[in-house]
């Protein structure tokens, strides 16, 4: 929906996902190394999201690392995460697959 600022320390992105609103601020960036985004506002009680990108060759290799919580404590992580975890690998598959397209049309 918007966005200010690049992948640097204090971007900010306003995303929809479906109905819900997100707000991920970007918490960490190392040039050509890394960036981290972290839910301000959404439907996770917390989301930590990081992008490492490592050279193999003459190729990158783009490795995400997600730390998440569902709201609703223990319980509802221990009885739902098995539900969301799945969705999870199955849209960060997608994406990788549309950033590999990408980068290599480029």
């Amino acid at each position: 929906m918007s966005r200010t600022g690049g992948i640097q320390k204090g971007a900010r992105v306003e995303l929809r996902v479906g109905p819900l609103p997100w707000l991920a601020l970007h918490t960490a960036y190392a040039k050509n190394k890394l960036f981290v985004d972290e839910q301000v506002r959404g439907p996770f009680a917390k989301w930590i999201h990081r992008h490492e990108f490592v050279a193999v060759g003459n190729q990158t290799r783009l490795t995400d690392s997600i730390e998440y919580e569902l709201p609703g404590g223990a319980v509802v992580n221990a009885l739902l995460g098995w539900v969301v975890k799945p969705g999870l690998i199955q849209m960060f598959r997608h994406r990788h697959r549309v950033t590999k397209r990408f980068c290599e049309s480029s």
